[in-house]
């Protein structure tokens, strides 16, 4: 972080400047050892139900919203990424900055609540960092002047940073659904039908098929019983309002499902470091945004993972 107090007299600049780069690395080596509790508290169980138990409710509808949304947010971030600053594409970048990540859920408000309150503050009222900033700061003015240390502006400077790095951060969760959904679907294709089905279209087509050659079984001139015998040698083509309604039914059910699964897969993620990693990623960046003074740098790679599950179900299925 650039200086942003006057020095005062008998004070040089290169001490104040170590002083913030000392507090800022107490306070954010103190947060990272705050992160194994934190996991244990939130995203082990009992915690992990107590979490996620906020998807009950309006979270159901906002969730499918979210994950078709995704798509079109991903293009956009790496729209964002590849686009110079340059006057001509400026009105590109600042149009790619301004939209929005999807709906807000109220788990996804509840976990950045979390990271505020209990990683960032450690339960405190009031930005930790400033007091953390403040306190090496005294120390230093302290030995050179009794005059008081002016830190109004820490909390300007620091505050979008962190609004920045958290709604990155909520962005993450909307991807871990459509992971988690991808790795159900294939389980599901793989045990009930016998079938790869990589992710909801995929079961979507698959769900299609059946229906179709059921609904075909079913009005057999020769009957059911021959009818289906008949179509499991020449399985019908279904009709593109059945592959329409049955995709639309299985995405509003897995998106009905990532709502929840949290309580399942939150522990899971815990247990092999993917919270751990990910919060830590999330401190590294904004201990280096906090110093450099830079914009947000946290981008996590989570949703372009989806993105490429679902570009592969959609080979898959036929629809690229």
């Amino acid at each position: 972080m650039h200086t942003v107090i006057s020095p005062q007299q008998n004070v040089s600049e290169i001490e104040i400047e170590q002083a913030i780069r000392t507090g800022i690395e107490r306070y954010f080596d103190d947060c990272r050892a705050r992160v194994p509790a934190f996991i244990d508290r939130h995203f082990h169980y009992p915690g992990a139900i107590a979490t996620n138990r906020m998807a009950l409710g309006w979270d159901m509808l906002r969730a499918p919203v979210n994950l078709l949304w995704a798509p079109v947010y991903a293009l956009v971030c790496l729209l964002k990424i590849l686009t110079p600053k340059r006057a001509g594409l400026m009105w590109l970048h600042n149009f790619a900055s301004r939209v929005p990540a999807g709906l807000t859920t109220r788990v996804q408000q509840h976990i950045s609540h979390l990271i505020l309150v209990d990683l960032l503050n450690d339960g405190q009222e009031g930005p930790l960092l400033d007091r953390y900033l403040i306190e090496a700061l005294e120390a230093v003015y302290e030995r050179h002047t009794p005059a008081p240390t002016d830190h109004q502006r820490f909390t300007k400077l620091i505050g979008p940073l962190v609004a920045d790095t958290l709604s990155q951060y909520r962005v993450t969760r909307t991807a871990s659904a459509d992971i988690t959904n991808s790795i159900s679907c294939t389980v599901l294709g793989a045990f009930a039908f016998q079938k790869f089905t990589p992710g909801g279209i995929g079961l979507g087509v698959v769900l299609a098929s059946m229906v179709a050659k059921t609904l075909a079984a079913r009005d057999f001139i020769l009957g059911e019983t021959i009818g289906s015998w008949y179509y499991s040698w020449f399985p019908p083509e279904p009709s593109l309002m059945t592959t329409v309604s049955v995709m639309v039914a299985v995405m509003a059910s897995l998106a009905a499902f990532a709502a929840l699964s949290g309580v399942i897969f939150d522990p899971v993620q815990a247990a092999v470091g993917l919270h751990r990693r990910r919060l830590h990623k999330l401190l590294n960046h904004l201990q280096r945004d906090v110093s450099l003074s830079t914009q947000s740098s946290f981008r996590p790679k989570d949703q372009f993972v989806a993105r490429i599950l679902d570009t592969f179900d959609m080979i898959r299925s036929g629809l690229l």
